[in-house]
């Protein structure tokens, strides 16, 4: 009965998400508070699993708020254009290598274990790489989150640490065999990421035409001197 509480729970929350017609914080909040009511769990209990829950998600959620003001304190400072500059010279415009090079990325960023640093981490970097390339976001979204599933096999992650606490083994143990899988997996995703890179490529000649890397460089180097000008000029006024 409560698994299946839980489940009505989890359904009528995503469902009243997609309907658009809620705020996301009034499902998320009194949805869980009906259905404890109605497995005849009292104010006292719901405030226990309040308390517990939060100290569970207390640190990722420090993490996001962090992440969040520093990643955009630093991209309103102009800090990644220079790598997104180097990163359209060297692909020269090609939608096809920089597919390729955000499956690598995401692998790499993920040897941590952690999928909410991993895309912390990858998607600020990435983003206005895309949108100076006219590339979809949900090819971004869908390379990061394929790499990120194919590396989160590693043994400090969370599913392998459940998976090999339910079994009552060694993770390292569990994870050997995997080894192969998570090498095809890379493999599969890098071809993946050449099919997606040419059927984007397509899409963006057919609705834009060729993009220009050098005039994607120019543009972004314009942006970025004239944010210059501009907090020079507010530095000279404050002065």
């Amino acid at each position: 009965m409560l698994s299946l509480i839980g489940f009505i729970t989890i359904l009528a929350i995503v469902l009243l998400l997609l309907s658009g017609k809620l705020t996301p914080m009034i499902p998320l909040v009194l949805i869980p508070i009906i259905g404890a009511f109605v497995m005849g769990f009292g104010f006292g209990e719901i405030g226990d699993f309040f308390h517990d829950g939060l100290g569970s998600v207390l640190d990722v959620v420090v993490m996001f708020i962090f992440a969040i003001l520093y990643f955009g304190l630093m991209q309103d400072a102009g800090l990644f254009d220079p790598l997104i500059n180097k990163m359209i010279g060297w692909s020269k415009g090609s939608v096809v290598t920089v597919s390729v090079a955000t499956v690598l990325i995401a692998a790499v960023a993920h040897l941590d274990g952690s999928g909410a640093s991993t895309f912390l981490i990858t998607i600020p970097a990435l983003l206005p790489l895309y949108n100076r390339l006219k590339m979809s976001r949900y090819l971004l979204l869908l390379l990061i989150g394929g790499s990120a599933s194919v590396m989160n096999m590693v043994p400090w992650a969370g599913p392998l640490g459940r998976t090999a606490s339910v079994l009552k083994m060694d993770v390292a143990e569990l994870w050997h065999p995997l080894i192969p899988i998570q090498i095809i997996g890379m493999i599969l995703m890098v071809g993946l990421a050449i099919l997606l890179g040419f059927r984007e490529k397509k899409r963006i000649e057919r609705t834009y035409g060729a993009i220009d890397a050098q005039a994607a460089i120019s543009e972004m180097a314009g942006t970025v001197k004239d944010t210059k000008k501009e907090s020079e000029k507010k530095a000279a006024c404050q002065t």
